[in-house]
């Protein structure tokens, strides 16, 4: 392609992006991570559809910052080759005079796109990359970015989002604000946080759209999966029986593939971020290694999907909602999500930092009955006596007290506002 071809790309690409709207866009926690002042290219990863590009274009444009825009998904841009580059950048140049941020949606889509990006770093560019792709979330990244990128975890909306954008009350303590909140609750544990699924009328489709995008074009793709229909039909079967520990033994049985190809879709499939792995707490590393629970990304692939099976397990949906809400929270501050479980009972959630471990935390939907609240309650002391660990919560649908156990001081927190108001301690900071 000649220069002279690429301007008026260049030149669109820039009136779309300076056209657009997003104050009214809900904010993104995830924005708090990113900067302006970063040597370090700034590479926003994550499902599909979960905001990644809104997610920069809202930020940069809120900062006035003079940013130059390149789509890769542009079909005009569909024939650029690696030798292209270089007259890209030239119209870039053409079309915004100095320019020192650069903002590359999907840039994955260009085969060279780690050496364009070292080489505008190395000039001392400020650089916001996104992509799809699994060739972003694969070691790629890591490769041919070692020591030079700063990575940004997108999930679709948190149920605070989720609640904003409809413009749910999360903050009053009201009968209406509460019931409301738990209304909303219920809606997210069903429909998934999906920014774009809050105005579709057909979420069966577009999710069913989505996975198939996924698996087809991202993994297959990437990994050169002869039996796509395998693949598929594995990432259906996981996202049925999220909450457990994956075994790649009984998965290889089910679909009659040797146990490392089964080890291997299944890292494929988180590695497309549809499902996050968590593991076992040991101290030896051994058996953190071996054991694992798996969850879906959103929960709209468990509930949204033609033919599932799981819409009615609520406790399961609680669980899988606070284990990425945690995810949320504790990855960029460099704090591990683990389970613990031992052979008459387990514990969903142990938070922990180099080891030190800060607090235990189970989830159960209801616990009207004597007999799961005793069990609930029991798991926690016993992991607190044995991890030497008195941070202790209970979280369910919306029950809220406290409980003196034993000397032991147990709060149980309804979920709906565990979601919304529950913040890192100060103690939490002070440990980092």
């Amino acid at each position: 392609m000649d220069v002279k071809d690429l301007i008026p790309v260049v030149a669109d690409l820039r009136e779309e992006y300076l056209s657009k709207d997003l104050s009214m866009l809900t904010n993104r926690e995830e924005a708090s991570q990113l900067s302006l002042q970063s040597k370090l290219a700034q590479v926003v990863i994550g499902v599909r559809r979960s905001g990644k590009s809104t997610l920069c274009e809202k930020f940069l444009l809120e900062h006035n910052v003079q940013c130059a825009y390149v789509n890769f998904d542009e079909e005009r841009l569909a024939d650029l080759k690696n030798e292209d580059l270089n007259k890209l950048l030239e119209a870039i140049y053409f079309v915004y005079g100095e320019v020192e941020y650069f903002f590359f949606d999907e840039i994955q889509n260009i085969a060279v796109w780690p050496l364009f990006v070292n080489r505008l770093l190395r000039q001392g560019k400020h650089l916001f990359l996104t992509g799809s792709n699994a060739k972003l979330l694969s070691n790629e990244l890591m490769t041919h970015l070692t020591g030079r990128h700063h990575k940004v975890e997108l999930y679709p909306y948190s149920f605070q989002e989720y609640a904003n954008a409809k413009g749910v009350d999360t903050v009053s303590f009201t009968t209406k604000a509460s019931s409301l909140r738990k209304r909303t609750l219920h809606e997210y544990m069903q429909y998934g946080g999906f920014p774009e699924l809050l105005g579709e009328d057909y979420k069966r489709s577009y999710i069913d759209g989505l996975l198939n995008a996924i698996i087809r074009n991202d993994i297959s793709r990437r990994f050169n999966i002869r039996h796509i229909d395998v693949l598929m039909r594995m990432a259906n079967y996981l996202a049925d029986n999220y909450a457990q520990e994956f075994v790649a033994k009984e998965v290889a049985s089910i679909f009659g593939i040797s146990n490392h190809t089964a080890e291997n879709y299944y890292s494929y499939l988180k590695e497309a971020f549809l499902f996050i792995g968590v593991q076992k707490f040991s101290f030896k590393s051994r058996e953190r290694l071996r054991y694992e629970k798996y969850y879906v990304i959103d929960l709209a692939f468990a509930n949204e999907r033609p033919g599932t099976f799981s819409s009615g397990n609520w406790g399961w949906k609680l669980e899988n909602v606070v284990c990425i809400e945690l995810l949320r929270r504790y990855r960029p501050h460099y704090v591990d999500i683990y389970y613990y479980k031992e052979r008459s009972f387990e514990v969903d959630f142990v938070v922990a930092k180099a080891g030190q471990i800060i607090e235990l935390l189970q989830v159960s939907y209801d616990i009207i009955s004597d007999k799961t609240q005793k069990r609930e309650i029991k798991a926690l002391l016993t992991a607190s006596n044995k991890l030497n660990c008195n941070n202790l919560t209970l979280i369910t649908f919306d029950r809220q007290e406290e409980l003196e156990i034993n000397g032991k001081t147990i709060h149980i927190v309804s979920a709906a506002d565990w979601l919304c108001k529950h913040r890192l301690s100060s103690n939490m900071h002070m440990s980092m």
